[in-house]
């Protein structure tokens, strides 16, 4: 089968493309530039890379014409964002493709008011990014149900793994946190502790794409929520990583008015859209319908994010991380 995956030299295509590329795929990959996957794989050499403005090309109309010309079995869509994109390219390719795959958001939905939360059981988003791809969502629902092209959408949660930051124990990305843990240092904390993190390995979140495809009967018309089997609160995630170190996770909580006096803006603010929505999303209906099943729990995801960083000098931390953590001898990542 040829997939054509649009924007696929990101997070998830790293682990995606690979996977493709072994089950016997011809693969093409769409993005704006040639840059490299995260991780290496050899089968990289067996794809072809297309260059490609995907918002210049939907304002001018011509993204889904460029897509069908490569003439795809089908189409993989990462780095869609609003509905106008996703009916664009719907529009373009529905008589002519057999299944499109979207990559949503567990943003889809606003705060938590029972866990787990399941598909179509969450609170409305609270901010556009969510508002679109649950639209997008719902968009190729009925596509599918009212006759058109089969189409899926998978919606994932804070992703992690080899080659990026993860979204931190603050829920943002305030490289102090992990030097005070790693020091055993106190960390100022906005809320509780208890509000829950949803982190996913990108190869999992790939898996479930792979398992889309291989299963499009059973995919089609539907939406998948995929994070790992667990979820962890804040202060179960800064105990982990203070833990990697050899400390305990010494945690005062100063409250959200306190917290924004004395950080960025900008951490303030994705720290309340993490925190804020505290969520935690059933993988039931992907373990049953397609097979799902994720091989890391957040803490060892999270873990080979932090690994790599530290070894490529890109996080500062106050101290080497313990011996048994950094050889992953007692951890699946």
């Amino acid at each position: 089968m040829r997939i054509v995956i649009v924007g696929g030299s990101g997070h998830i295509g790293t682990y995606l493309v690979p996977r493709l590329v072994r089950a016997g795929h011809d693969v093409v990959v769409v993005s704006r530039g040639v840059s490299s996957a995260y991780a290496p794989a050899p089968e990289w050499k067996q794809v072809r890379r297309v260059t490609a403005d995907r918002q210049a090309e939907d304002r001018d109309g011509s993204f889904a014409k460029r897509v069908l010309d490569l003439a795809p079995d089908a189409v993989v869509d990462l780095v869609c964002f609003t509905l106008d994109s996703a009916r664009a390219l719907v529009d373009g390719i529905r008589h002519d493709v057999d299944h499109l795959v979207h990559c949503g958001s567990i943003w889809r939905y606003g705060p938590a008011l029972s866990l787990p939360v399941r598909e179509g059981a969450g609170t409305p988003a609270i901010d556009e990014y969510g508002r679109q791809k649950q639209a997008i969502a719902e968009f190729l629902k009925t596509e599918t149900s009212s006759g058109g092209m089969a189409t899926t959408s998978l919606h994932p949660g804070q992703i992690c793994g080899t080659g990026w930051e993860p979204i931190g124990p603050l829920g943002n990305r305030d490289p102090s946190v992990w030097k005070n843990l790693s020091a055993g240092l106190p960390v100022r904390m906005p809320g509780t502790g208890t509000e829950l993190l949803s982190h996913v390995h990108a190869d999992d979140v790939a898996q479930a794409f792979e398992l889309a495809l291989a299963n499009r009967d059973a995919a089609a018309g539907e939406d998948f929520s995929v994070v790992a089997g667990s979820a962890l609160t804040v202060r179960g995630y800064a105990q982990a990583v203070a833990g990697w170190f050899g400390h305990d996770a010494v945690l005062e909580q100063v409250g959200w008015d306190g917290y924004r006096e004395t950080t960025s803006p900008e951490f303030a603010e994705a720290s309340w859209g993490h925190l804020h929505r505290s969520q935690h999303l059933s993988i039931d209906k992907a373990r049953e319908r397609l097979g799902y099943t994720p091989r890391y729990e957040p803490e060892a995801a999270i873990l080979q994010s932090v690994r790599r960083l530290i070894d490529e000098g890109r996080l500062d931390v106050a101290a080497p991380l313990r011996g048994d953590v950094a050889t992953g001898r007692s951890h699946r990542a």
